[in-house]
């Protein structure tokens, strides 16, 4: 791949190699060929799903078509480019293109009345985006379950890891790395589930969506059911009531998804930089790698930062998407095409965030002595479990002596274990408490785990 200094997104440049599966589905390039594609595919369904109503092809004809089709390449993109500088329309550039090729055949130029037989652009466009943004949904969802392999790993090794919670920023009831982790994969499962879930739709119904051009040629035909079919050739279900576009209120269903897929990863990004700041993870050392340019000591966080900032950047683009796409001045409007040709950005910057995310899991790593100086140094954590079971037995002001004992103060062991001996409790409870550190109070956070 050419790396082009000209270029003003970094997802073209700095970040191309990282996201070169989204470029190549969101490209211009890939826009003309299933723009091409659908052309050339509706041409050869009216001459041989719709045989009776139109002129058919031989099977010879048919061969020199889809061989024309499937030779698809740079050159084929840079003619229709030329085209469209003089149409100053995209779509009518590659409807130009397909003719210019059949003129030039004594028998298929016979067909060139059908090319974009019966179609508005949009109709074109429509399914299009919807390929391009159905595949794109399918790259992403593979990523983000590459990411939560990744955090259900952490969260089997890391299940019976304790350390202290923090909730308000405060020492808690402990949990277990294992745990915590399983409640963003949890998270991430779901919204994955229901972006899966997600029917790509398209229009194929003419100019303002009422099939005029095809009922006026031939009204026997069922035109809704034989375009539908069309468009299941694609893997595209039909949308039947629309204007001249599709509404598109199903891809604001999709960037609302990707929406809370980046929420839910950049909570976990967010995080992880606390964990590693406050030692509960070490980062694994990269000794070729530079963590500050002036600081040696520095081993920084940044696949985290790098992760929050372009997950930032993807949902405020598909925020944008949502709610723009679904709101069109009567009929149509022309302003969702500019905006529609900008999809790719927020995938290709949700596909870098999810990389420098899984770049970042793979660095961290329990810091166990860190971990276990904190909990040995907040006995106070377990007043909870003390004041449950005072309460259990019947004490009716256990909270309010216990918060006199543990709030604002340090709680040590042997403080802890005087006031348990001094309580007025049955002998099992008193058991249990003396037993109880601030590592075993966990629950059953590694079945949780698991």
């Amino acid at each position: 791949m050419k790396y082009d200094h000209d270029n003003i997104s970094p997802l073209d440049n700095r970040y191309a190699n990282k996201i070169s599966t989204f470029r190549n589905n969101f490209s211009e390039s890939a826009l003309i060929k299933i723009r091409f594609e659908i052309e050339i595919d509706w041409l050869l369904f009216l001459c041989t799903k719709l045989s009776k109503s139109f002129k058919p092809l031989s099977n010879e004809s048919i061969k020199k078509i889809n061989s024309f089709k499937n030779n698809f390449d740079d050159k084929y993109v840079l003619q229709i480019k030329k085209i469209e500088s003089t149409t100053n329309h995209d779509v009518k550039a590659v409807e130009y293109f397909i003719a210019d090729h059949f003129n030039k055949d004594k028998v298929l130029s016979k067909y060139v009345h059908l090319i974009h037989f019966g179609l508005t652009s949009e109709d074109i466009n429509s399914l299009s985006y919807a390929c391009l943004i159905k595949n794109g949904i399918l790259l992403f969802v593979n990523e983000s379950l590459n990411t939560n392999k990744t955090l259900l790993k952490h969260t089997k090794n890391w299940s019976n890891i304790s350390f202290l919670a923090r909730t308000h920023g405060q020492a808690a009831s402990p949990s277990t790395l294992g745990k915590e982790f399983k409640v963003f994969s949890a998270r991430l499962e779901r919204e994955i589930q229901i972006l899966k879930a997600i029917k790509p739709l398209a229009k194929f119904s003419g100019a303002t969506g009422n099939f005029h051009t095809f009922d006026i040629v031939n009204s026997s035909i069922d035109w809704p059911k034989a375009n539908k079919r069309f468009l299941k050739q694609f893997g595209i279900e039909q949308n039947l009531y629309t204007t001249q576009i599709e509404p598109h209120d199903w891809i604001a269903e999709t960037s609302h998804s990707i929406v809370r897929i980046n929420n839910i990863l950049t909570d976990l990004s967010q995080d992880c930089w606390m964990y590693i700041s406050n030692d509960i993870f070490k980062l694994k050392l990269n000794k070729n790698e530079v963590g500050s340019s002036t600081m040696p000591h520095k081993v920084n966080p940044i696949d985290f930062e790098n992760a929050e900032g372009n997950f930032g950047i993807s949902s405020a683009l598909f925020e944008f998407f949502a709610n723009k796409l679904t709101k069109s001045r009567h009929q149509r409007d022309l302003s969702d095409s500019t905006v529609l040709r900008n999809i790719g950005l927020g995938f290709g910057y949700s596909s870098l965030a999810l990389s420098s995310t899984n770049k970042g899991l793979s660095k961290i790593t329990p810091n166990i002595s860190s971990i276990k100086n904190e909990l040995d140094n907040n006995w106070e954590v377990l007043t909870e479990a003390v004041q449950t079971l005072m309460r259990y037995e019947g004490i009716p002001d256990a909270y309010e002596q216990l918060k006199k004992l543990s709030r604002g103060s340090k709680l040590t062991q042997d403080s802890y274990i005087d006031f348990i001996e001094n309580l007025d409790i049955s002998n099992v409870s008193k058991t249990k408490l003396l037993a109880l550190t601030p590592s075993t109070y966990i629950g059953i956070a590694p079945t949780l785990s698991k």
